[in-house]
C-alpha cells in the first residue's frame, strides 16, 4: 500500500466520514436491547454486541469485496447506496421500536447482533467502495465502527440533529461514491471500451480488475458529481414536509 498516494487518504477519509455517518443506527440497537440488563451487565452486552457485530461484518464484508468484482454487482451496488444515501437525506426514521428488549445478557447479544447483520449492508458496501480494494483499509473502516458505536454514536447523533447540514453532505458523499461504483462496474467499463473508447484508460490487471480498465478522469469525476447531485436532489423532492396544524 502506497501511503504517500492522494488515493489512500482520500480513501480512509472517506472511510472516516461514512463510519461516523453510520454508526449512530448501531448504537441505538445497543442501547435498546441492552436497556433491561442489570447496570453490570449493559456494559458488558454493549462490548461483546459491538464486538460480534463488527465480527459478523468482517466476514461479510470479506465477501463482498470479492463480489465486486463480478461483473453487474457494482452497479446494483451502485444503486443499492443509491438508495440508501437518499433515505438518509429525507430524515426516513428507522424502525427500532420493534427491538426487543431483554432481561439476558445473551439474549441481548444475539439481538445486537441479528438486527445489526441485517441493517449494515449499507455500512459495508459504502466502506467496500470506499476502499477501493485496499483490504487494510477496509478492515479499518470496520474495526473503526467499534469505539464509534460504542462511545461516540449517541453524541453524533446529537450533532446530526442540531446540524443538518453534515446528513445532506454525507449524504451526497455516498452518492458520490455510487457514481464511482456505477461507472467502475466491469460490465459497464467493458461496455464504453468497445463503444466510447475515449472514456476508458488502461490500467495493470488486477485480482478487483481483471480486465485491466478504469474510467478516464472527466467521466469519473462527472458520474461521481451527479451521483451526488441525485441523491441531494432526491432526497429534498422526497422529503416528508411538516403538516400544518389548523389554527
Amino acid at each position: 500500500m502506497d501511503f504517500s498516494s492522494s488515493v489512500f487518504w482520500t480513501s480512509l477519509l472517506q472511510i472516516i466520514w461514512i463510519d461516523l455517518l453510520l454508526s449512530g443506527d448501531n448504537a441505538v440497537v445497543i442501547a435498546l436491547a441492552v436497556r433491561s440488563l442489570p447496570e453490570k451487565q449493559r456494559k458488558v452486552g454493549i462490548l461483546l454486541g459491538a464486538g460480534a457485530a463488527v465480527g459478523l461484518r468482517i466476514l461479510f464484508a470479506v465477501v463482498v469485496t470479492y463480489l465486486l468484482a463480478v461483473p453487474f454487482l457494482k452497479v446494483v451496488g451502485a444503486l443499492l447506496l443509491f438508495w440508501i444515501a437518499i433515505k438518509l437525506a429525507k430524515g426516513e426514521e428507522e424502525a427500532h421500536g420493534d427491538i426487543e428488549a431483554s432481561d439476558n445478557l445473551w439474549k441481548a447479544v444475539r439481538t445486537i447482533a441479528i438486527a445489526d447483520a441485517v441493517m449494515s449492508l449499507d455500512n459495508v458496501l459504502a466502506i467496500a467502495a470506499a476502499a477501493r480494494g485496499h483490504f487494510e483499509l477496509f478492515i479499518f473502516g470496520l474495526l473503526l465502527t467499534i469505539p464509534l458505536i460504542v462511545y461516540g454514536a449517541r453524541l453524533l447523533s446529537t450533532v446530526l440533529e442540531r446540524f443538518p447540514i453534515l446528513i445532506w453532505l454525507g449524504a451526497a458523499l455516498l452518492g458520490w461514491i455510487a457514481g464511482e461504483m456505477l461507472l467502475g462496474d466491469l460490465a459497464v467499463l467493458q461496455w464504453l471500451q468497445a463503444n466510447m473508447p475515449n472514456w476508458v484508460v488502461s490500467v495493470p490487471v488486477s485480482d478487483t480488475n481483471p480486465i485491466g480498465l478504469l474510467p478516464a478522469k472527466v467521466p469519473f469525476y462527472t458520474a461521481a458529481t451527479l451521483g451526488a447531485l441525485v441523491v441531494v436532489v432526491a432526497g429534498y423532492l422526497l422529503k416528508k414536509k411538516p403538516v400544518d396544524q389548523p389554527g
